[in-house]
């Protein structure tokens, strides 16, 4: 079995992207804080309740990619990974109630509209959150594209929301201004609707990982075409692969040679384990050898191309 470390500069990258979500998160919560008091905007109240659960969110998620970057231990000899898939589940749910809570001051807005003011600031504020948020969702991909973070993930989704929600209401203190009040509750509720939708997106993927899904039919793939391109390996069967947080977790069989002595087959086995693990750092991978006559006479799940 060969088991590397998460890369450092992986887990470097994911601890910034967790210190850079907590701060801005903070600094747009209480800019729009002090938009929304100077204002009474229901759309600025609504980007002030997406920043509070972004705030939380990046917090638990801070906590929880600290402790998924953890080293396997005694009762956790697969790693802490789980525990990001376990931060995208909360902030789901925090998700959820922040846009139940907008709806339903939306619907109270309908009911009873109000004259906004002071409409300057709220435009200053808007736009100073618009650049915060597009600067820390560059960065967000650039960790997401490095890492695969569902964590990271999950938390992009939520600014990415959150992106739309300045945008939505900037729109809606536009149209205010032009004497259409109805379009600050009208699009409160357009992005209360975005919201549950990115929250079924995080929980959904979140779910998915904590029930392990198998990794992509691509990387399934590239492992087969791996193993197969080693001069001694027969065929390739029983590949099973999951994700946890930051760890690749890879099984598979290869069929070798009935009469190879047992030392080469470990040989083989290991030089197969350091090229997959090559690929794909941290990996977590264990390979079993099989004499190539039990797939001829017992019927074996193979999904990769066979040479024999």
């Amino acid at each position: 079995m060969a088991r590397a470390p998460i890369p450092a500069a992986n887990a470097r990258l994911l601890r910034q992207a967790t210190y850079a979500s907590v701060t801005t998160a903070v600094i747009l919560l209480l800019g729009k804080g002090v938009a929304w008091y100077v204002t009474g905007s229901l759309s600025v109240l609504a980007s002030v309740v997406d920043s509070l659960m972004d705030a939380v969110a990046s917090a638990i998620n801070l906590v929880a990619v600290a402790y998924s970057l953890r080293a396997a231990d005694a009762e956790h000899k697969f790693g802490h990974g789980k525990a990001e898939s376990l931060a995208g589940l909360a902030q789901a749910s925090f998700i959820v109630v922040s846009a139940l809570f907008l709806m339903a001051q939306a619907v109270r807005r309908l009911s009873a509209p109000r004259q906004l003011t002071d409409l300057g600031i709220g435009f200053a504020v808007m736009g100073f959150a618009l650049l915060f948020t597009v600067l820390l969702l560059l960065f967000q991909r650039q960790v997401v594209a490095k890492t695969g973070s569902t964590a990271i993930r999950a938390d992009s989704l939520h600014y990415r929301s959150d992106l739309l929600t300045n945008l939505a209401t900037v729109v809606a203190l536009l149209l205010t201004y032009q004497g259409w009040p109805l379009a600050d509750p009208l699009l409160a509720l357009g992005i209360a609707a975005y919201i549950l939708r990115s929250a079924w997106v995080i929980a959904c993927e979140s779910a998915q990982h904590l029930m392990d899904r198998e990794l992509t039919k691509e990387i399934q793939q590239t492992i087969c075409d791996i193993a197969l391109a080693h001069p001694r390996v027969l065929g390739v069967h029983d590949l099973r692969t999951r994700q946890s947080g930051q760890i690749k977790i890879i099984q598979l069989h290869l069929d070798l040679d009935d009469q190879l002595p047992l030392i080469t087959a470990h040989t083989v086995v290991k030089e197969v384990e350091h090229t997959i693990q090559a690929a794909f750092p941290g990996a977590d991978i264990i390979i079993h050898q099989d004499p190539v006559s039990r797939c001829r006479t017992t019927p074996c799940d193979n999904p990769c191309p066979d040479r024999r």
